[in-house]
């Protein structure tokens, strides 16, 4: 009677565990693509070189609208900004006054930023793996489907169906850890926040395609 009752009482327990308590990573992931169509939230970002304890720490804040609309500000200790207008890509460093133009569908899971702000970037560019559970967080593996793509490693963690970290493996093996906070998720953003328009005096740079 005694393991009949912990038995019925396990089950109960089991039973009355919210869902995303219990949640993988892709499973999150999903709920992120599907739930969120836009967001803004600050991050952390940390890069180490291959073969290097040098770290290079970088603050800064995002904001996307689906589909392939973004904008990643470098604020600290440089300033650079990256904005997905839906068509391009433009990339602005500050302090060289230039601005590199690339078409957004080449330029796509290039970033952090366009690898969130996607419908589907992730599934059509990596084969994606559940990573298990760590620091709190549902984590999810991304493998690249090609030898050319820009990252060998992406690692996206969850919690609440919202990214909180990435950890992305570059072709040089550069490694970048990056940590969000004050995530929010549809909220009113403006739409000239995803437009460019390069400063007077800029030097602009168009990869090849980008006119197009």
């Amino acid at each position: 009677m005694i393991r009949a009752a912990c038995a019925v009482a396990l089950v109960l327990a089991t039973a009355l565990v919210p869902a995303h308590a219990v949640a993988g990573g892709i499973d999150e992931l999903d709920a992120f693509l599907e739930g969120a169509k836009n967001g803004r939230a600050t991050f952390r970002q940390v890069v180490v070189a291959r073969n290097s304890r040098n770290e290079q720490v970088s603050t800064g804040t995002f904001a996307f609208s689906r589909p392939g609309r973004f904008r990643w500000s470098y604020e600290k200790p440089f300033e650079q900004l990256i904005v997905g207008d839906g068509a391009k890509v433009w990339i602005h460093d500050r302090d060289l006054n230039q601005v590199i133009v690339r078409r957004i569908d080449a330029a796509l899971g290039a970033t952090p930023a366009a690898l969130l702000a996607g419908d589907n970037t992730l599934e059509r560019s990596f084969t994606l793996v559940d990573g298990g559970r760590a620091d709190g967080l549902a984590w999810v593996d991304a493998v690249p489907k090609s030898a050319e793509s820009t990252f060998t490693k992406v690692r996206i963690g969850f919690r609440d169906n919202l990214p909180r970290a990435m950890e992305l493996v570059d072709a040089f093996g550069q490694t970048s850890r990056l940590r969000f906070d004050g995530f929010e998720r549809n909220v009113p953003l403006p739409a000239d926040l995803f437009r460019f328009t390069p400063p007077a005096g800029a030097d602009v740079v168009e990869a090849p395609g980008a006119s197009k």
